[in-house]
């Protein structure tokens, strides 16, 4: 599972910081505060890359992709890129799970 979740959160560093350069255009922001956030949240997708097998580890994934989501509000197609990524998210986490699972049947087989 750690992977497998780790590989998105990457991805979602590289799409964060791409949205900050897209947000610097509005004139509503300032570029102080563009780069605290998307820095905030960049720190968190690269944080959890090792959390990712410690209790919350998961629960924090889920809030960056809600942080993701919501950031639709200011970068338009963060709807949907977040949307995407949730999607990732959810199949890293089941299908790591399954991989784990199958993993830990072999060893016992084998061991």
């Amino acid at each position: 599972m750690r992977t497998l979740c780790a590989s998105t959160l990457i991805g979602e560093f590289f799409v964060i910081g791409f949205a900050g350069l897209v947000a610097m255009k509005d004139d509503s922001l300032t570029m102080g505060t563009v780069w605290t956030v998307c820095g905030v949240l960049m720190g968190l997708s690269i944080l959890l890359c090792g959390m990712i097998t410690r209790p919350g580890g998961i629960q924090l994934g889920w809030a960056l992709q809600g942080a993701l989501i919501l950031s639709g509000f200011i970068v338009p197609v963060m709807f949907f890129l977040g949307a995407v990524f949730a999607g990732l998210w959810w199949a890293s986490v089941h299908f790591g799970r399954k991989v784990d699972e199958a993993k830990a049947r072999w060893a016992a087989q084998s061991g």
